[in-house]
């Protein structure tokens, strides 16, 4: 026989062991409860998944990409090496200035075609051309190796080959040396011996005289500096006709009287970098006002010797109206910068006027060669 349990604490033992076994079971079934899946926490599930999977598959997708990456430069290495000649070329490039070229494109041919009277020879052209494209990324050249320390510390020029170690210092001095003999051989070889001697005359200037004595000593350093922007006309001149005229004097003077009235409004805009380095340039030793008064000054100047070449080159009514409108809206337009500065305006914006600077020389020698060519049409 089974005996009971009489024992008033063995019930109360066994009643205890019963209320907590129901405890236990009703914190499962609410656990349960709380895990049994609805709707709502289906679709976050869901999501949550479709997020895992998703940056699974992005992870398996660059994993892929930079395997192919991998096996297509290891098929092929010489694309890795031509990207890296073609910056070491680009770098060159840079160094020779190419935007300060322009000036040999827009002056140059005009000017052969006025001393030939019509269209110059093609070959002798080209010849010219190559030859002054040498002697000015020659000048450029030497210009970066010897203000490497300064441009190291403007911000403007911070970018330049031999301050970011493109192109190391005697690499750089070897190539400008290389350049200025080759467009000196160039031109006495392909060209006459008054055009190799007057390229060689350009070098020295814009080397010698602007970069070493007169830059970082005068404001008056890009006047008298400038005058190695001028040698182009008498190179073109001189390479046509052996000799230099006065027609190619006019010339030469309108680009010396154009280059400050084009320059120091660019002097102005970058005058934080030239005080950092000492170099005084008008727009960064004066005040925008007396920058524009001086502006002014050159661009009646400019304008008034460009109207000399009609008598002195026999100019028609085409170059005349291009020289005489032409220089009223430069000479305007430096007036606008000077009542732009007085009144304090942010409208005193001084690269307006290097910009038409730059189409005011255009016109007038596209007028040059135009006028030229129309004469020689009509006889």
């Amino acid at each position: 026989m089974t005996s009971r349990i009489t024992d008033p604490r063995s019930r109360r033992l066994k009643l205890a062991v019963r209320l907590q076994v129901a405890q236990i079971e009703s914190r499962r079934g609410s656990c349960r409860e709380a895990c049994r899946p609805t709707p709502e926490r289906q679709t976050v599930v869901t999501s949550g998944d479709a997020r895992r999977n998703s940056v699974r598959t992005k992870d398996r997708n660059s994993e892929e990409q930079s395997k192919q990456l991998a096996s297509h430069l290891t098929r092929d290495p010489s694309d890795s090496i031509t990207y890296r000649r073609f910056l070491r070329v680009r770098a060159y490039v840079v160094m020779t200035k190419p935007r300060v070229m322009e000036l040999l494109l827009v002056t140059t041919v005009p000017t052969m075609v006025l001393a030939h009277g019509g269209l110059p020879n093609l070959p002798l052209i080209v010849a010219t051309l190559i030859g002054g494209a040498a002697s000015s990324g020659s000048a450029s050249a030497f210009n970066m190796y010897l203000d490497r320390d300064m441009d190291a510390r403007m911000r403007r020029t911070s970018g330049r080959p031999l301050v970011t170690g493109e192109v190391t210092p005697r690499s750089g001095l070897i190539f400008a040396w290389l350049l200025a003999i080759s467009s000196t051989v160039w031109f006495w070889c392909l060209v006459n011996y008054l055009a190799a001697a007057l390229s060689v005359c350009a070098i020295l200037w814009y080397v010698v005289v602007y970069t070493i004595l007169l830059k970082r000593r005068t404001e008056q350093n890009i006047v008298w500096g400038g005058i190695a922007g001028c040698f182009p006309v008498v190179i073109g001149w001189a390479s046509e006709t052996g000799t230099v005229s006065w027609p190619a004097v006019i010339l030469f003077l309108v680009i010396f009287f154009w280059t400050p009235a084009h320059y120091w409004p660019l002097s102005v805009k970058y005058g934080e970098d030239y005080r950092c380095v000492s170099v005084p340039m008008l727009g960064a030793i004066h005040g925008i006002e007396h920058v524009a008064k001086r502006v002014i000054a050159y661009a009646v100047v400019t304008a008034m010797t460009s109207i000399l070449l009609i008598p002195v080159a026999g100019m028609s009514w085409t170059y005349a109206m291009v020289a005489v409108v032409g220089g009223a809206w430069f000479v305007w337009e430096a007036l606008r910068l000077q009542a732009a500065a007085r009144r304090a305006e942010a409208a005193a914006r001084p690269m307006r006027m290097f910009v038409v600077s730059n189409a005011y020389l255009a016109l007038l020698f596209a007028a040059v060669a135009i006028d030229t060519l129309v004469k020689y049409r009509l006889r």
